[in-house]
């Protein structure tokens, strides 16, 4: 699609150059977050560009629920955070995805959502071995 930012993400990761894929399942594609202030950020991109859960056809929207549970498990696993928040926004990039954040009591504004936030406060980008070792902490968990 045009101009769609995750289907652009998509296709990086099928020519082998998305630096933060991990691994692909039967309806999306497990990828860190580019900015890793929350320790093991990371999204589930749908296969399918659509804007919402409603446009999947049943038996793959059911699918990419299950594989999307699978995914939180696997963060929750690899970084045993205190909270896990899922979010899928699409007011930005408008094509099903999801946010899974482990949140910790230590985390600056805790008890809200992390884009209450300052940007420039929760942008920190992994160094290639930080990324390398949070990629294989998951993987280990998918």
């Amino acid at each position: 699609m045009n101009n769609c930012l995750v289907c652009e993400r998509i296709e990086l990761i099928k020519k082998e150059q998305n630096p933060y894929f991990v691994k692909e399942l039967e309806t999306g594609y497990v990828v860190l977050a580019d900015h890793q202030s929350y320790r093991g950020y990371t999204l589930f991109l749908c296969k399918m560009h659509v804007h919402e859960l409603h446009e999947l056809e049943s038996g793959f929207r059911e699918k990419y629920l299950e594989e999307m549970a699978q995914v939180a498990h696997a963060v929750y696993q690899a970084f045993t955070p205190d909270k896990l928040n899922y979010e899928m926004l699409g007011n930005t990039d408008a094509h099903a995805h999801w946010h899974l954040i482990p949140r910790n009591k230590t985390d600056k504004l805790a008890h809200t959502a992390i884009w209450a936030v300052a940007k420039e406060e929760r942008s920190y980008q992994p160094t290639q071995s930080e990324l390398a070792e949070l990629k294989e902490a998951l993987a280990r968990f998918l």
